[in-house]
């Protein structure tokens, strides 16, 4: 309803400019070209229409068009659509054990990271993976750190992580791109609130077996643009970390998709409305 509106609006004063004669006392009336005018016309129906593709960001953003729910807070859609990752350090037994808890803010249902088994810091023991994988794609999660110093992370198909880590704003810390880039500013709502990563990625691309770009990402932190089509040069962590963080020390990046992982390291990080919609970016930049 609102892009109808501006549609009309914008092709209604199209419509008064088109014939318009700018009369200067001392030089010939001048006529706007049509073409001019529909290519404006055009472009203020692009500026408009562009933001809703990408551009929904902060917490409690609905799935855009075309995106699957992948977490809702509730124990049944968590078994539906996520699995153990089994890497070398996997300790935990099926089913998951992340239970449903109430959410602290609104009363409603979110899951918890705290997996007994990833009790003492054990990244890799415990952590959940999407049973779908994916390249490209334009992701939004929402996350609430209940206690001080709490600590999970979100990895990009399950190899590059982006850090949750309450009270750490370090290449280590909270919104960084692990090890590689610290956010433009500090954006955390603090513990016991609710906040959201908007993400659009890019995996890595590959000619004749061979890489040819590395993955690049923008992510947006509670609705302001923290990283801005930024490249990832590698998985950090070693091989509990995530796929082919055991190739060439993280360095030795493979053409395979992967799914968006959520970390468990015995502290309670809750989890909910998240969801993820497959791009195509071959081209493109990740900037939105």
């Amino acid at each position: 309803m609102f892009l109808d509106k501006i549609y009309f609006l914008s092709t209604l004063k199209i419509a008064k400019l088109e014939g318009l004669i700018i009369q200067n006392p001392k030089t010939k009336p001048m006529k706007f070209p049509k073409n001019l005018l529909h290519y404006l016309a055009a472009s203020v129906l692009f500026t408009f229409t562009i933001a809703p593709l990408f551009g929904q960001v902060g917490v409690g953003v609905k799935p855009i068009k075309g995106a699957e729910l992948l977490l809702d807070g509730s124990k049944e859609m968590l078994l539906k659509n996520w699995q153990y990752w089994e890497g070398p350090r996997f300790s935990a037994q099926a089913p998951i054990k992340w239970m449903e808890v109430t959410d602290p803010v609104d009363g409603g249902k979110a899951i918890s990271s705290n997996d007994p088994a990833a009790a003492g810091g054990k990244y890799g023991a415990a952590d959940i993976v999407t049973k779908n994988e994916y390249r490209d794609f334009r992701a939004h999660v929402e996350f609430l750190v209940n206690n001080e110093g709490g600590n999970s992370g979100v990895y990009l198909q399950n190899r590059y992580e982006i850090q949750i880590l309450d009270g750490d704003y370090g290449l280590h810390g909270m919104a960084a791109v692990i090890n590689e880039h610290l956010p433009k500013e500090q954006a955390y709502n603090g513990v016991g609130k609710w906040n959201a990563y908007d993400i659009l990625f890019k995996a890595a691309r590959f000619e004749n077996g061979k890489l040819t770009e590395k993955a690049r990402v923008t992510i947006y932190f509670n609705g302001k643009k923290i990283h801005e089509d930024v490249e990832i040069q590698q998985v950090w962590g070693g091989p509990n970390s995530g796929i082919d963080g055991g190739n060439d020390g993280g360095k030795g990046i493979t053409d395979r998709p992967g799914g968006l992982k959520l970390q468990a390291e015995g502290h309670e990080v809750f989890y909910r409305n998240i969801w993820i919609k497959p791009e195509n970016l071959d081209g493109k930049s990740t900037d939105f």
